[in-house]
């Protein structure tokens, strides 16, 4: 590409950044990255009413978090600022005065009220989908159906008014979508959208368009639901004289049915994160995010980028760099994503059992109640993360590395303590006492040398044994447990257990 590719995420402040909102600040990026160009982070508050306090900031954090962070914007700084629209509100006027004055756009005096009204009488007589176009624009109140006198007059008393676009009539607008090719729409499907509020605010219309332009952009990703807008988009570049940039319009992430859009409510109603972080409402309400359920940021991002691309191989684990290395929206598809919330636990348990032992006992400390030497915290680690999907599985599974065992595991005390089991563990307790060196070479020689002698099966011993150490039914390597934890703590168990699983037993039957 001959000139730099400059891009843009922008987001609306209008509440938590939405999993869907991540991947475009993340397509985004790969893009700008693998072309050597310049990623900014644009704030879109031109909504003032949807504005919500903290979305801002929110959206901030939540790119540091996955590590996608702008080069340029709205917290970063920048040559082409400010990055955020309501404070570039003056810049906006001279576009659409120009507009106006082109004839390509006109000043509308219709409060809501009265288009409210006309509305409701559209939908008397049976046209429910009233729109303000070519075809009515005739018998409203604007700059083209009034006179000029009438027009400057209304203007002299300082009434409100609204800029609308003048949509020519019977026009094929055309441009051409990185990811759907050529994309064709007539003006009499589009109305007159409004660009510049009473309140002097521009809508998202005028402003993206100006900001883009303004700030260079030369490609312009986002997602589906702007696909409806784009012609509009596409117009004012044209009426303005501007250069358009390339568009590329993602798909949808569907829910996991694949039945319609995965929206912001379907998270905690279906089980599952779908914003990055934790986002508290004023009400106090909390919505859960990835990080806080306890996903690697790197697994987040990789599931994210395989949600609509492809690399075109059977390839699923990539870094962030073989990400921008291999990224291309040529391999982008048209048709919806479907998000596999179980498919996102197997990426993290991918980058879970990929982490060095020592950076697991670093993050597992925060989920432990008391100080462990690192070297110990590191060593269960090793031992249970091949089990584990998150870095609080280790903890909690492997309880008993940290704990004494408070309970035993109901239904192998069913099913494996047999009449015979309290003798077998007292046999082998003495054995095991007898080792000097207790690692687990030799806990390995002495319990399979008893399992010989007595010519026992695994199944008659192992069960018993894991249940007194641990209280578990199942786990890792028991001769690396009992390693670990050491041969005091085993023998201590091992005696102490026979009797509380005994009187478990009984009770149960």
């Amino acid at each position: 590409m001959s000139e730099k590719v400059r891009v843009r995420f922008a987001p609306s402040p209008t509440g938590p950044l939405h999993m869907g909102g991540v991947r475009t600040a993340l397509y985004n990026y790969l893009f700008a990255k693998k072309h050597g160009g310049d990623f900014i982070l644009r704030i879109e508050d031109t909504d003032e009413k949807r504005f919500v306090e903290g979305a801002q900031e929110y959206i901030i954090n939540s790119l540091k978090w996955c590590g996608i962070e702008p080069n340029e914007g709205a917290g970063y700084g920048g040559e082409k600022g400010p990055y955020v629209q309501s404070e570039r509100r003056d810049l906006y006027k001279p576009f659409a005065e120009k507009l106006v004055e082109s004839g390509h756009a006109y000043i509308a005096f219709d409060t809501p009220e009265e288009l409210e009204q006309m509305r409701e009488q559209a939908k008397q007589m049976g046209l429910p989908n009233w729109q303000y176009n070519g075809v009515t624009r005739s018998s409203m109140k604007n700059s083209l159906s009034l006179s000029k006198e009438e027009v400057e007059k209304r203007l002299a008393a300082g009434e409100s008014y609204s800029v609308r676009i003048k949509m020519p009539r019977n026009e094929d607008i055309k441009f051409q979508d990185i990811i759907r090719g050529w994309v064709t729409v007539n003006t009499n499907n589009l109305d007159d959208k409004i660009l510049v509020k009473p309140s002097g605010m521009p809508t998202y219309h005028l402003a993206n368009i100006v900001d883009d332009h303004l700030m260079e952009i030369t490609h312009v990703i986002r997602g589906e639901e702007w696909l409806p807008s784009a012609p509009l988009h596409v117009l004012l570049y044209d009426c303005l004289g501007w250069e358009r940039p390339k568009f590329a319009h993602l798909p949808l992430i569907l829910r996991p049915d694949g039945n319609g859009k995965l929206s912001k409510r379907d998270g905690d109603r279906l089980g599952f994160p779908v914003f990055p972080l934790n986002w508290v409402t004023s009400e106090g309400e909390t919505y859960s995010g990835y990080k806080e359920a306890g996903y690697f940021p790197q697994a987040f991002v990789n599931m994210l980028s395989l949600l609509g691309w492809n690399p075109g191989n059977n390839e699923e684990i990539f870094s962030l760099e073989e990400l921008i290395e291999k990224f291309s929206l040529e391999r982008v598809g048209k048709s919806g994503a479907r998000f596999d919330p179980d498919k996102t636990k197997w990426f993290n348990q991918q980058y879970l059992r990929s982490t060095s032992d020592e950076e697991l006992a670093q993050m597992a400390q925060s989920h432990l109640t008391e100080d462990f030497n690192t070297t110990y915290v590191a060593k269960v680690c090793g031992l249970m993360k091949e089990r584990a999907t998150f870095i609080q599985d280790i903890v909690i599974d492997g309880d008993y590395f940290f704990n004494d065992v408070q309970d035993y595991d109901e239904k192998t005390v069913r099913k494996k303590w047999k009449d015979d089991t309290p003798q077998i563990m007292q046999e082998l307790l003495v054995e095991l006492e007898k080792i000097e060196d207790f690692n687990q070479q030799n806990i390995e020689a002495v319990f399979s040398a008893y399992l010989e002698k007595n010519e026992y099966g695994f199944g008659k011993v192992g069960p018993g044994f894991r249940l007194l150490v641990t209280g578990k039914g199942m786990g890792p390597s028991m001769f690396e447990i009992c390693a670990t934890l050491g041969k005091d703590k085993v023998i201590s168990r091992m005696k102490e257990g026979i009797e509380k699983v005994n009187q478990l037993k009984a009770t149960a039957e």
